[in-house]
Parts: structure tokens; sequence; C-alpha cells
């Protein structure tokens, strides 16, 4: 479609395997803004759906298509930093464990990132991803800039005074704006962290969790059902100095980019949802009685993490602070009779579903629960008219 990007019949997948494009879509690689703006264009005219891939790791069908699929990991890099301000230009194909060095040098951080780090940060952004730690916000609020190609083939800067209409739904975006091929994050000063990790009888410590959640910067529990205990870790800034070699998860000590993350890379499904604060203890109380009662060998970790609240229109955090509750799955098993029922009890406790992670939701379900659902499409549908940047799974959640 241009000249310089290069065009393959090769099947697209997502980390898991369990999501596949349909025959007949290509795969275009991205390697210049002009190219992306160029793509944009002609697949517009061509009245044909195109799709961003970062790094495969949603479990919902965000990037499948039978058109094109643009994939952006050709757009990598720091681009620059500004110490003053605390911010960078970063690629939007760059994965977030690349940025973690390269800021670092520049005496910058992200705020906090998710104990997955191989995503690509277009696509971590763009599905509100996140970490733990109740004064912590998802990586979409970090965003305060971006650069995409639209389907008419216009490149926009868009940021909180350029173009401020469109502001508010490019920082949570689900890949329908169009091709977001930089983005300028609001960062803090380089810190380090200390790790601390135990095991224990779940009794023992979800009682506490809640003072564990407010005494520490940063606390999460795995319950394991089958042997109901849980691995709980904290973590808090230091001024110690670093320990190498990184000791294993649970006790590092060393800058933020190389603690926060984990080795995860057991092929796995999961559903998460993010449930008000308040609503947290009982909704995992629910769902330990639903595996106890219709799932007692289910033996994959249950996670429990804090969230703050942000203003990002279409974060599960919008507006309030937040508990999220996931449940996994190995990647092979069936995980509609689970999941089903799990995502039974997280909406009777006003739950929000993870943009990346399973759900069954449909567009009247997200409506009710999002209150800048309407908002965010409205402007989606002013950059997007024709729905270029859409596929089957978004347009049938469409208003």
């Amino acid at each position: 479609m241009s000249e310089s990007g290069a065009v393959t019949q090769a099947v697209w997948t997502n980390w898991s395997g369990k999501l596949r494009a349909p025959d007949g879509a290509t795969i275009h690689h991205v390697r210049s803004e002009a190219d992306a703006a160029a793509l944009a264009a002609a697949t517009g005219a061509a009245g044909r759906r195109l799709r961003v891939a970062g790094a495969g790791h949603s479990h919902m069908p965000l990037v499948p298509t039978d058109g094109v699929i643009a994939d952006l990991s050709g757009l990598s890099g720091v681009i620059s930093t500004d110490a003053a301000t605390g911010r960078a230009w970063v690629w939007a194909g760059t994965p977030i464990h690349a940025l973690g060095r390269p800021l670092h040098e520049a005496g910058l951080a992200l705020a906090n990132q998710g104990d997955i780090d191989r995503q690509a940060i277009g696509g971590a952004t763009a599905t509100g991803t996140h970490g733990t730690g109740r004064t912590l916000r998802n990586l979409s609020s970090a965003v305060v800039g971006a650069r995409l190609a639209l389907a008419s083939g216009e490149l926009v800067d868009v940021s909180a005074t350029e173009r401020p209409e469109l502001f508010p739904a490019v920082r949570l975006h689900l890949g329908a704006v169009g091709i977001v091929t930089r983005l300028e994050l609001q960062l803090r000063p380089a810190f380090r962290l200390r790790e601390q990790g135990f095991v224990a009888p779940l009794a023992e410590v979800i009682d506490r969790f809640d003072e564990l959640a407010t005494a520490n910067r940063h606390a999460e529990l795995f319950w394991y059902p089958t042997r109901d205990r849980a691995v709980v870790k904290v973590i808090d800034e230091t001024d110690d100095e670093p320990e190498y070699p990184l000791g294993p998860e649970g006790r590092r000590c060393a800058w933020s980019y190389e603690v926060l993350p984990s080795h995860r890379d057991w092929r796995h499904s999961e559903i998460e949802y993010s449930v008000p604060a308040e609503a947290g203890p009982v909704c995992f109380a629910a769902i330990r009685e639903l595996l106890a009662r219709d799932f007692p060998t289910m033996g994959w970790p249950v996670e429990y993490r804090t969230l703050a609240a942000d203003d990002v229109w279409l974060s599960t955090a919008y507006e309030r602070p937040t508990v999220t509750i996931s449940l996994h799955l190995p990647a092979a098993d069936d995980d509609g009779p689970l999941f089903r029922a799990a995502e039974a009890v997280f909406r009777d406790h006003d739950g929000r579903p993870h943009w990346a992670k399973v759900h069954h939701l449909d567009g009247r379900s997200l409506a009710a629960i999002h209150p800048a659902w309407d908002q965010w499409w409205a402007v989606r549908d002013s950059m997007d008219p024709a729905g270029t940047f859409l596929n089957d799974h978004l347009q049938a959640v469409r208003p």
C-alpha cells in the first residue's frame, strides 16, 4: 500500500494463541509516520478496516479484522525527554521493557507499570493497562499528548491544549480513533524500590490486606484456591543501593523498572473486573464462594490489586478508587463456564471489565457502567465517521 511499509499475508494471532485474524487479513509493517498516514488514507479509500497490533497481549478480539493489521513494532524507542517537565515522547510500538533503561538514563521513570512489561506502550495505554497501588493510576492516565494518523491521511497532534476536544478519547482509545504513532508521557524522577514477599494462608492476610495496601506503595496478592494460600507482595520506595544480581521475585531491590516486572510466560486466558474499592472485599468473598461451590478444582491464581481513581473517560477506575480482581486459566482450557460465572459476580458488585481481558458485555451493558461512553463514541465517530478503525467486535458494541 506504500513504498516504505512491508505487506505480508502472515497469520496474526495473539500472545496466548486463542485469537486469530480471519483469512484475508494483511499485515502491514509500519516504519514511519508518513507510511502510517498513507496507509490510513489508502485503507479508508478502499473501504477496508484497519486495526493496529501491539504485542498481542489482549485476550479480547480488539485486533482481528479481515482488513489490514498495522504492526507498529518498527516505531520503537524514546524520541525525546524533558527533565524540567518530567515528560518524554516515545514511539507507540515501544515495548514497555524497552522504555526502562533509556528513561532511566534521562533521570526519569514511569510512575507505575504492570507486572508484565512485554506489551507495546501504545497497546497498554489504549486499553487502560495498570499495575497496583492505592495511590497509583493506570498507564492511560500518564498520556499527556499523542500524534495519530486519521483515516483522512492527516497527521494530528492532540493534548489538553492542541485539539483538546479530541484528547479525552485518545488517552484510552481502543485502537479505534486512528493509528497512534507516538505518545507523550508524564513521568517522574527515577526511583528505587524494595520488594518483599511472603506466603501465608489466605485467612491470615485477607482481613489485613487493606492495612497492607495503605501502608505500602504497592500491595497485591495471588490466592491459590485449591491450596487456600496467598502469595503476597509489597513494594516500597527506598534509598538503598540496588542489589545485583537481582534476587527472585519477592526479594528484589533495584530501580523501579527492574523491580516492577515479573516473568509471566505461561500462556493463559484471563478475566479481570474493577469494582469500587469499598466493594472489593465482599466481591472477593463472593468469588471465593463461587469457586468453592462450583469450581472446586480450579487451581490457578486469583489476583487482587488496588488502583487509584482517574479522569480517563473509558478507564475502569474513572472517578472511583478501585479494586481489581482477576482469574486465570490455561490458554488451552475452555474458559467459558468459569469466566461467565465470575462475570455475573463482578456485575453484581458494579464491576467494569478490563478492555484487554475476557468479558461478554454488549454495548448497552458497557454504556450503563461507563459514564462517558456516549461522549467517547461521539468524539471517536467525529474522527473516523466511516468506521475505518473499527472491527466486528467494536462495531457490535457501537451505540
